[in-house]
C-alpha cells in the first residue's frame, strides 16, 4: 500500500522550501512531503556552481516574505542564497519532510478517490508510488539535465575545453587562459568579470546585445535603518521600495520604450567611457522585450575599462583548432570556450501527467491565475515573475493554495478545478517575451489568455489582489466531490 499525504511538493529549492513553510504555518494539520530529484537542498542555487554565480534580483524581493534577508549583499552570491534556503528549512523543521534522490516520473489523477498517484524513481533504481490530495509543483521551469547549446560547426576541431555553465567543472583552472564566453545574458554578464581575476583575457562573444543596468551590491539605507528599526520592518520597507522601482522600470519600458532605451544606454555609456563602441550594448529590440540584466556595482564595465574583458558582436562561422572563426573573418583565439547560450525550458521536470487515464498535453490547457491549469484538478505550479523577483509570486502562490485547501476542508469538497466554460476566452502566449529559451519552448507550454482569471499579469499588485484577497468561488474555480464516472471525452465528470 502506497503512502498517502495531503500535499506533495515537488522540488526542494527556493520555491519548494518556501511552500512547505507556508503550508506548515497556514495549514498545520496537513501532512506533506517534499520530493527532490537531487541529493541536496537549494535547487538552482545548488546546481549552478560557475564563478560569480549570483542573483540577478535584489534579495529583499528574492527573499521570502516571512524571513528577512540580513546579509549586507543586496545582489547575493549563489552560496549565500543556498545557505538562506537551507537555514529556512532548518528553522522551520522542514528537512525531515524532504525525500532526496526522488525524481517524479508521472502523476495520475483519479476522480473516484480525489487523489493523485505519483510514481517516483529513486536514485537507487527503486520505483515507488505515493498518493496525495494536492500536487504542488515547485520544480522550476527549465531542464536540469541539459542546457541549451546550438550546434557549432567544427566543434571537434577545437583543441581547448568547451564548457556549459550549467555543468561547470569543480576544479577548472583558467589561470592565464584566454576565455571566450558565448552569450550576452545574465550568465555571461556574471561570468565575465568573475573570471578576470585569473584569466589572461575574457571575451564576451554575442550575436545580439542585451540591455544591462548597473545596480548597487550594498544598500546603505538598510544598514542605517537597522540601527533604529526591527529587521523585519526594514526588510518589508526595502522589499516594497525595490519592487516599486522594478515594476516602475518595467512599466516605463513598455509605455515609453524610446525614452527608456536612451536612459539605459546613457548609463552604460557613462561607465564604459567615450571611446567604447556602444553597438555592443545597443540591442535591436525594446527594453524588457527580453529580461533586463543586472550588473552589480558595474563590475562588467570596470573589467572592460581595465582591459581585462572585451566584447565582440558578430556571428560564429565555426570553431577552429585555436578558437572561433567569425563571419567577419576574425579569429577569436581561446583556450576555453564557455557556451553561456541559455537554458531549455521544461515544466514539471519532464513529468508525465494524466487525468482519469487521459494523457495531458499542456499546450491544450490555459493557465488559471498563473498557478493552476484549466480542467486539471488539485494541481498547482509555481512560476515566478519574469519581470521581477521569482519569490514575490512564489509566496503568493503558496498562500493561495493554502487558502484553497482550507476552503475545501470547510466546505467538504476535496476537489478544486478551474473549468474553462466561457467560449469568449481567447488563448495567448503564456510568457510575453521574445527570449530564445521562451521561443524554443512556446509550442509545448500551456497558454495564457486575454482576460481574468486566465490572464497572466506579471504584476505583483494585481496578483496580490486576486490571489490574497480575491474570491475563491469566482465562477471559474469549481469545488466538487468525487465521482467515479467519466465523460465521453475522457474528462472526469465531477459531482457538484
Amino acid at each position: 500500500m502506497s503512502e498517502h499525504f495531503d500535499v506533495l511538493i515537488v522540488g526542494a529549492g527556493l520555491s519548494g522550501i518556501g511552500a512547505a513553510r507556508h503550508l506548515k504555518t497556514q495549514c498545520p494539520g496537513k501532512t506533506f512531503a517534499i520530493l527532490e530529484g537531487r541529493d541536496t537542498i537549494g535547487g538552482t542555487w545548488d546546481l549552478f556552481r560557475y564563478p560569480g554565480i549570483r542573483s540577478d534580483s535584489d534579495m529583499y524581493t528574492l527573499g521570502y516574505n516571512f524571513k528577512p534577508w540580513t546579509e549586507k549583499q543586496v545582489i547575493a552570491d549563489g552560496h549565500r542564497i543556498r545557505n538562506y534556503i537551507a537555514e529556512t528549512a532548518r528553522e522551520n523543521d522542514i528537512e525531515r519532510h524532504i525525500r532526496f534522490g526522488s525524481k517524479v516520473a508521472s502523476a495520475d489523477w483519479h476522480s473516484e478517490t480525489a487523489t493523485w498517484t505519483v510514481t517516483v524513481q529513486k536514485t537507487s533504481g527503486e520505483t515507488v508510488q505515493l498518493t496525495c490530495g494536492w500536487l504542488m509543483m515547485c520544480s522550476g521551469y527549465y531542464n536540469y539535465e541539459e542546457g541549451f547549446t546550438p550546434e557549432f560547426k567544427g566543434r571537434d576541431t577545437f583543441k581547448g575545453q568547451v564548457i556549459h555553465p550549467q555543468f561547470w567543472p569543480e576544479n577548472l583552472d583558467y589561470s592565464g587562459k584566454r576565455v571566450v564566453v558565448i552569450g550576452s545574458g545574465a550568465t555571461a554578464i556574471t561570468l565575465i568579470p568573475s573570471m578576470t581575476d585569473k584569466a589572461r583575457m575574457v571575451t564576451m562573444l554575442q550575436r545580439t546585445p542585451s540591455y544591462v543596468i548597473s545596480v548597487p551590491q550594498f544598500d546603505p539605507m538598510v544598514r542605517f535603518l537597522l540601527k533604529f528599526l526591527p529587521a523585519m520592518t526594514v526588510y518589508n520597507i526595502s522589499r516594497a521600495r525595490n519592487n516599486f522601482i522594478t515594476q516602475g522600470i518595467f512599466k516605463l519600458s513598455r509605455k515609453y520604450p524610446n525614452f527608456m532605451r536612451k536612459l539605459l544606454l546613457k548609463q552604460v555609456k557613462a561607465q564604459v567611457g567615450p571611446n567604447f563602441d556602444m553597438k555592443h550594448f545597443t540591442p535591436p529590440y525594446n527594453p524588457w522585450d527580453q529580461r533586463l540584466c543586472a550588473v552589480p556595482n558595474g563590475d562588467l564595465f570596470k573589467a572592460i575599462r581595465k582591459g581585462k574583458a572585451s566584447v565582440v558582436t558578430d556571428h560564429i562561422d565555426r570553431f577552429v583548432d585555436n578558437g572561433i572563426l567569425l563571419k567577419s573573418g576574425q579569429v577569436l583565439e581561446a583556450d576555453i570556450i564557455v557556451t553561456a547560450t541559455g537554458l531549455n525550458l521544461r515544466l514539471f521536470g519532464g513529468m508525465q501527467i494524466s487525468v482519469d487515464g487521459q494523457a495531458i498535453q499542456m499546450n491544450q490547457h490555459i493557465s488559471y491565475k498563473g498557478l493552476m491549469f484549466s480542467d486539471i484538478p488539485n494541481f498547482s505550479n509555481t512560476l515566478g515573475y519574469t519581470n521581477a523577483s521569482w519569490t514575490l509570486k512564489a509566496d503568493l502562490i503558496a498562500e493561495y493554495v493554502c487558502r484553497l485547501l482550507k476552503h475545501m476542508d470547510k466546505t467538504g469538497t476535496p476537489i478544486a478545478v478551474a473549468e474553462r466554460k466561457d467560449p469568449n476566452v481567447q488563448p495567448a502566449p503564456l510568457l510575453d517575451m521574445t527570449s530564445g529559451y521562451v521561443a524554443r519552448a512556446e509550442a509545448h507550454l500551456p497558454k495564457g489568455a486575454d482576460r481574468a482569471p486566465w490572464k497572466l499579469y506579471q504584476n505583483y499588485a494585481l496578483d496580490m489582489d486576486q490571489l490574497r484577497n480575491g474570491k475563491l468561488e469566482d465562477g471559474v474555480m469549481q469545488f466538487k466531490k468525487p465521482h467515479a464516472a467519466t465523460g465521453a471525452t475522457g474528462k472526469p465528470r465531477l459531482a457538484a
